[in-house]
């Protein structure tokens, strides 16, 4: 849906009343536009003089960034539709003590689905992360700055998504549930200061 508008068309239904598609949605499309570059600059590595299996692992990380920039395409939509089935859920009828029931745990189960789906596409733009990594360390030299982008773009889109498994966490009544996706959650944003790390500041270090 929304990856089927013109990018103005996008940008301007993301700045309309209307909350969804809201930031859920750009971290998923942050993620992908990361990924985007690492395909880009893995292509324009491609074929230039250098060992057998640096060429292998280029075509393989290839592969990979296409695969997530497909995911994470499709996760700026999927998030919009787990934010209506939120909405849908909480305009459920509540007269009676069996129509409160029902809208209870359809809420419950909405809300679980809107957490997990910004949780999926934390992991996805950590592995864009993680080949940010590889597109800076190995790639053409001359694409380090998209490199460097990519690497900016798939940060957003891990702390982005993590802000919004945050938020409607705080509506979750199912404990076991909740830590879990905190685990979870705290396992990918350790895992990406980690690769921050070795990413450093490549701007500081190129303008100093």
């Amino acid at each position: 849906m929304f990856m089927e508008m013109t990018m103005e068309e996008f940008l301007n239904e993301l700045a309309s009343d209307s909350p969804a598609p809201g930031g859920g949605s750009v971290s998923a499309l942050a993620g992908g536009l990361g990924a985007a570059l690492v395909a880009m600059v893995a292509r324009l590595t491609a074929g230039r003089k250098g060992p057998a299996d640096l060429e292998e692992k280029i075509e393989e990380n290839l592969q990979v960034t296409l695969r997530l920039r497909q995911n994470l395409q499709e996760d700026v939509d999927r998030d919009t539709a787990a934010y209506n089935e939120v909405v849908e859920a909480y305009r459920m009828p509540k007269k009676t003590a069996a129509e409160k029931e029902a809208r209870s745990r359809a809420i419950q189960e909405a809300l679980k689905g809107a957490t997990q789906l910004p949780l999926q596409v934390a992991q996805r733009s950590l592995e864009v992360l993680r080949l940010s990594l590889w597109a800076l360390e190995k790639g053409n030299p001359n694409t380090w700055s998209d490199a460097a982008v990519a690497a900016l773009m798939a940060q957003s889109g891990i702390e982005g998504a993590l802000a919004n498994v945050a938020i409607n966490l705080d509506g979750i009544k199912d404990n076991t549930f909740k830590e879990k996706m905190k685990a979870q959650a705290g396992e990918i944003r350790r895992e990406a200061q980690l690769l921050r790390e070795k990413i450093g500041d490549p701007l500081g270090e190129r303008l100093s």
